[in-house]
């Protein structure tokens, strides 16, 4: 099967000048892009429903759960970062380890997960705001908020139909300027809204934590009732299910390895360091929630942590929370395209998608064609698309992916043993099977709907590599060339 070498990796990673990414990312920009996209809303939401439905006050033992499954993969992807620094992250490493059509069938996985993840945080971020603006006693006009596809009924009992989303289409097109403007400006831009997003959960934790009941943390893990997944030690599992959806993120942080400074040292502490501080904070997180409320009261609720807070003084910190999670949702949308337009380009370098996707800025050196297409195409599916149609953010194709980089270091171990690792996985071939493991039996929980939106993108993915990407591969052409 067709592979890319090591060392034709390395040999890429070292090229610098025109066509090449600029190196401007130290390691606390790596850990606030993993933590900028592993804490979103979904913290805000996913907490209460675990716990109201699966784990109760235990929901902070899912997070350990989850977090080690997490680490596994964590692991092996840091020893392929601090190898090969090259963008495209498990593409990448796919390429090297398991051959092209595999390289190809992951890049193409993360495309979609990466597209459908901004649109739906694009039309969830609108939602959010109309909410936000509403305490304040501003109302947009409800055409512009909803899809074509979507009615409203006035006060009055007018129903009226949307026109196009716009608050969605205009968070992507901002974000994707600043993308444009450089990876640098966009990762000074995360550091910022990382901070005020971690700020306000650390607010919320200390404040709410002199008002914790401790009586609500018994039972500690609920007795089961009778059915896998509701609680008891099966619910914790469940729930661990559940919050995986949380940490998903940090695998974004190797798509940037193209333009990390030092990144033999700086990758492995960008992929495992925002892991590790979201992990902590989540505990925390967990823990004061279900302090402050009974974890029944989060049943239905699409907003637990609004209830936590309704059992302390501070109302106010309502208003923070909502705050926190379109700021939480903005630095997602900034994570989500930066790393889509990574990997574009390094499929594009390798002639398996058009060169349009490669071409950089003359004066950002970024991939700005790429960005412009990715804005166009994703602000059509937020501005037109309703979010049910969308879709919620699935994590088949990062399940996926962390399954081929699990296996990618197994094969890589045997088959060239002496290569230089600036990090190793330890225990290998241990941590890579477990990691395998754990992933294929989340993937094999999701429904069936997920599976079957996998099988057809993958299917059209299958047809623009055997007619496009195959003949135009620049590695192929150069092994018939000998």
């Amino acid at each position: 099967m067709l592979k890319k070498s090591i060392d034709r990796l390395k040999l890429e990673a070292s090229e610098s000048g025109k066509g090449t990414l600029k190196r401007s990312l130290g390691a606390i920009n790596l850990v606030a892009i993993g933590v900028g996209v592993i804490i979103g809303a979904g913290l805000f939401s996913l907490t209460g429903i675990a716990a109201a439905n699966n784990s109760g006050p235990a929901v902070i033992l899912s997070f350990v759960v989850a977090a080690v499954g997490c680490a596994f993969s964590a692991l092996c992807y840091a020893e392929f970062a601090s190898m090969v620094s090259v963008s495209g992250s498990a593409y990448t490493y796919a390429y090297a380890t398991l051959g092209e059509l595999f390289a190809w069938i992951i890049g193409w996985d993360l495309i979609l997960e990466y597209s459908v993840g901004a649109a739906t945080v694009g039309i969830s971020w609108s939602q959010y705001l109309v909410k936000f603006l509403e305490k304040f006693d501003i109302f947009l006009p409800p055409q512009l908020v909803m899809s074509p596809f979507e009615k409203a009924t006035l006060a009055d009992g007018t129903i009226v139909n949307g026109w196009f989303n716009l608050p969605s289409i205009l968070i992507i097109a901002l974000i994707t300027a600043i993308i444009i403007r450089g990876t640098k400006g966009s990762a000074i831009f995360n550091v910022i809204v990382v901070t005020l997003k971690v700020g306000v959960v650390l607010v919320f934790i200390s404040l709410g934590w002199q008002y914790i009941d401790v009586a609500n943390y018994h039972p500690f893990i609920p007795e089961n009732t009778g059915v896998f997944g509701e609680f008891g030690w099966s619910g914790v599992l469940r729930g661990a299910g559940v919050v995986f959806f949380v940490f998903i993120g940090f695998d974004i942080v190797a798509t940037m390895a193209q333009e990390t400074k030092n990144p033999q040292r700086n990758m492995p502490i960008g992929i495992l360091g925002s892991l590790i501080v979201c992990t902590v904070l989540f505990i925390l997180f967990g823990y004061v929630m279900t302090g402050l409320a009974n974890y029944t009261e989060f049943k239905n609720s699409a907003a637990p942590v609004a209830v936590a807070i309704a059992h302390t003084p501070y109302k106010w910190l309502a208003v923070a929370v909502i705050m926190a999670i379109l700021i939480g949702y903005t630095s997602v949308i900034l994570v989500d395209l930066l790393g889509q337009s990574r990997v574009f380009f390094s499929m594009s370098k390798d002639g398996l998608l058009p060169k349009i996707f490669s071409d950089l800025h003359p004066k950002f050196n970024t991939p700005y064609k790429s960005n412009i297409v990715l804005c166009i195409f994703i602000s059509l599916f937020a501005g037109l698309v309703p979010i049910s149609i969308v879709g919620e953010m699935t994590s088949i194709g990062t399940l996926l992916a962390f399954v081929m980089v699990c296996l990618g270091i197994i094969i890589l171990r045997k088959q060239q043993p002496d290569i230089e690792r600036p990090f190793k996985t330890p225990f290998v071939p241990l941590v890579p099977i477990l990691g395998i493991l754990t992933c294929v039996l989340m993937m094999v929980s999701l429904p069936f709907d997920t599976w079957l939106r996998l099988i057809v993108w993958l299917a059209i993915g299958f047809v623009i590599y055997f007619f496009y990407g195959k003949k135009n591969s620049k590695l192929r052409r150069e092994q018939e060339e000998k």
